[in-house]
């Protein structure tokens, strides 16, 4: 294989890492290995120029372009890399109509001289038809043109049909498009368009043609006659067309390179929408595509789809090309004219690929990542014969340096000082100096000697008695005890004392009276039970003897409780405790409250069912339902009977939990 070009919408450009197989390496130039691309084409990179990283541009043996949105946040955006060993492009820019301008430019594309740019701009009469603000069409970061001495390549994100909302932007853009790939004809270079087109071609190519025209009541031929769809189908060489052939667009220019390959296979679908798990199912669109010039289908070699590559609600597309290919008569390697003139010939380097080489348009030479390097690349790049004589080996350490250390070492405080002062005359390399002036220096034995108290202090408290009996007042507080007040010494007492109160009421018979406790009692008890839960120690004390056997204080009655009083106050309700709250009680009422109503499960296959959000504006926006887990058929509707999703659809508004009817 000499060269392919793979197209992908990743929908995001860090999106494909959290999926196999590009999670184990979680690197592009690991991801485009796994492809085994040498041109890159991706679509939908959601980030804006501010959010490039060296990862995403300093890639190893890559070059890289990149349209973003001028405007937008998380929205569009293309790239395209290019691998170096293979191809380097000649010119690069960005936008369809040629009005944007180059970096560190004023100069639009469009009135750059002619050996400086690609051409093939829409003419201001052509612009003008498109009823759509040029600058505007071009800022949202959809089309990257690279051209190469063999072709010009296109990588697009045309916009979806986003319900009727901008169907005039749409369709100006795709007449932009149509009109840019028919002026470059017209010159006499070949085209290549790759990229997410938003547009199928014929049923063949989407599962839902039939229910479309069932929906909009309209027929096969108005289908076919939808404005997008009919200037794509007279761009391409075989496409359908009902009636006369639009005014310039009287012959095709490009080829459907996978569909060529591949004419009458179904289910060959480049899309699926995740909201309802289409893609298991099979029940997608094509709508991704590598397209060439006519008089390149005998360059390919080979084209389809990748389905089975995860990563995105797109998957990959590819075209491989040959090795030799018929240049207007002459047969040439494809290496020849896929990179500036004199680098190949025959298929054999000539020279390196250099930074001169790279277009001003490149990632690479953005003012945040010029003149830099990756680290791995550092490494692994070759040092130049000036650089590697130019190495000066460090200075070795002399024997006289080496000797006045080791006497320093022995020598009093007098001696060090003299002997410093003498062999001042050899200083060895600062590290050196610094390192044997810290052996010797009397400061720094004095910190070490003061720094020594400190950890047998450390021990001594890790080891003494004190902190048991400490933890034993204190204790480890829950985490609602750091959002109270510290409670002072009389609030302990009264702890302690309802400790004592509750040992007598454990022991105390349920016939003895309980009219001698009063109000201030029961607000005693329920102030300070949860002061016990957040001052309950972790650890016994010392003495074994647990905190509450203490005496009494003034404020605790003598009297002995009832142990249904702190079990339940339901059997006081008319008393002074009708305000005690059983603690498990409304444990248990607060927990059937937020548990999670189970599932309802499906009719047809008595599986849980997956519960959604109508988005759809109207009158049930916003309500959940119910509906049967399994992903949607092929034949898009839900079935009875098979493996795919039935007819189960429930309210949530309506699932009581399975408790009622």
């Amino acid at each position: 294989m000499a060269l392919r070009i793979t197209t992908w919408n990743v929908n995001g450009i860090r999106n494909p890492f959290g999926y196999q197989p590009w999670r184990e390496t979680r690197t592009f130039n690991g991801m485009f290995d796994i492809l085994e691309a040498d041109i890159v084409v991706m679509q939908e990179l959601k980030i804006q120029r501010k959010d490039l990283r060296d990862d995403m541009v300093l890639v190893p043996g890559w070059d890289c372009y990149f349209s973003l949105p001028k405007h937008k946040k998380g929205y569009s955006g293309v790239g395209i890399y290019t691998r170096q060993s293979v191809c380097a492009p000649i010119r690069a820019e960005e936008g369809l109509l040629g009005v944007l301008c180059p970096p560190d430019s004023s100069t639009p594309y469009r009135e750059l001289p002619d050996d400086q740019c690609i051409g093939g701009y829409p003419t201001p009469a052509q612009i003008a038809d498109l009823g759509v603000d040029p600058a505007a069409l071009d800022a949202e970061g959809r089309c990257v043109a690279l051209e190469f001495p063999a072709f010009v390549l296109f990588g697009v994100y045309s916009p979806a049909n986003s319900n009727g909302m901008r169907d005039d932007f749409r369709y100006g853009f795709v007449i932009a498009l149509d009109t840019r790939i028919r002026n470059l004809e017209k010159m006499g270079k070949r085209v290549i368009l790759t990229g997410d087109l938003n547009v199928s071609r014929e049923e063949i190519d989407t599962a839902k043609a039939e229910e479309s025209m069932r929906k909009e009541g309209i027929t096969r031929e108005e289908y076919f006659n939808a404005p997008n769809r009919r200037i794509f189908n007279q761009l391409l060489e075989g496409g359908r067309v009902y009636g006369e052939r639009d005014e310039g667009r009287e012959k095709p220019i490009l080829w459907d390179i996978c569909r060529g390959f591949h004419e009458d296979r179904k289910g060959m679908y480049t899309h699926w929408e995740q909201k309802i798990n289409a893609r298991p199912g099979n029940y997608g669109s094509r709508i991704d595509y590598v397209l060439c010039s006519i008089e390149m289908k005998s360059w390919i070699l080979d084209s389809n789809i990748q389905e089975g590559l995860m990563g995105s609600d797109h998957c990959p597309v590819y075209a491989t090309f040959k090795q030799k290919v018929d240049l207007r008569g002459k047969e040439v390697d494809i290496l020849d004219i896929m990179n500036p003139p004199g680098m190949f010939k025959e298929g054999k380097k000539l020279r390196e690929y250099s930074t001169k080489d790279i277009p001003a348009f490149s990632g690479k030479l953005l003012p945040e990542f010029d003149k830099r390097r990756s680290i791995k690349d550092m490494f692994t790049r070759k040092p130049s014969l000036a650089t590697s004589n130019s190495n000066i080996e460090p200075p070795t350490l002399p024997s006289t340096t080496v000797d006045s250390v080791s006497n320093t070492q022995e020598t009093d405080s007098t001696s060090t000082s003299n002997t410093d002062a003498a062999s001042g005359q050899n200083l060895p390399p600062p590290s050196t100096a610094r390192s044997t002036s810290s052996t010797g220096s009397p400061e720094k034995k004095r910190r070490a000697n003061d720094s020594q108290p400190a950890k047998s202090t450390k021990r001594t408290k890790a080891s003494s008695s004190s902190s048991h009996t400490n933890a034993a007042l204190k204790g480890q507080q829950s985490l609602k005890g750091f959002f109270k007040p510290k409670a002072s010494a009389s609030t302990l007492t009264d702890t302690k004392s309802l400790s004592t109160v509750e040992d007598f009421a454990s022991n105390a018979s349920p016939l003895e009276p309980t009219s001698s406790f009063t109000p201030t009692f029961n607000a005693h008890v329920s102030e300070t039970t949860s002061m016990v839960t957040d001052l309950a120690p972790t650890t016994p004390s010392s003495s074994g003897n647990p905190p509450c056997e203490t005496s009494d204080t003034p404020t605790t009655p003598k009297a002995k409780p009832s142990p249904s009083l702190l079990r339940s106050p339901s059997t006081h309700s008319d008393g002074p405790d009708a305000d005690f709250i059983d603690p498990i009680v409304s444990k248990e009422s607060w927990t059937k409250l937020f548990t999670k109503k189970p599932a309802p499960r499906c009719e047809g296959h008595d599986e849980p069912c997956i519960t959604l959000t109508t988005k759809k504006s109207g009158l049930n926006c916003g309500r959940q339902f119910w509906i049967c887990p399994r992903p949607l058929g092929p034949s898009g509707n839900k079935e009875r009977g098979t493996q795919w999703r039935c007819g189960t659809f429930i309210w949530a508004s309506d699932w009581n939990g399975g408790s009622g009817s």
